[in-house]
């Protein structure tokens, strides 16, 4: 007698048991073992009716995550391929940028602690940190400013 393989609830809750996955995930993930029409949705929307599966929690794991190495920019593209509600990325996007300058800045000091010698220190200095998703005007700052607060 063989092992029967695992169902779509099982296997979204082993995922879930890692990290958080937003709903658009499970179903990209479940999709290939998905043997009749309909089965995906009807075990998420279970899944989500039991609050195993919350967008909310999506939101604050990749936020907490990510703020200590990565600008809002970033952070919204990764909230964005996860298919969470416009309005709840928007609002957390908005957040993050109050703290922009100060994240930014510790970013760059842990990365190069001192300001640059010339222009193509400079340079490298700016295009890391829009590598990380920081804006044109918080790179400004903080590279032009060094380790002045």
């Amino acid at each position: 007698m063989g092992f029967a393989a695992p169902s779509l609830k099982g296997r979204a809750l082993r995922l879930l048991s890692g990290r958080e996955y937003s709903r658009l995930e499970l179903e990209r993930k479940l999709a290939t073992f998905e043997e009749e029409p309909g089965s995906v949705a009807a075990a998420l929307d279970d899944l989500q009716a039991k609050g195993f599966i919350s967008e909310q929690r999506v939101l604050e794991s990749v936020v907490n995550r990510r703020v200590g190495k990565l600008g809002a920019a970033r952070i919204k593209q990764e909230l964005q391929t996860k298919g969470l509600a416009p309005e709840a990325v928007a609002q957390a996007v908005s957040e993050l940028r109050t703290t922009e300058v100060a994240r930014a800045r510790e970013v760059w000091r842990k990365k190069f602690a001192q300001a640059p010698a010339d222009a193509a220190q400079r340079a490298k200095q700016m295009r890391f940190l829009a590598s990380r998703g920081f804006g044109g005007d918080t790179i400004a700052r903080v590279v032009a400013g060094g380790n002045d607060d």
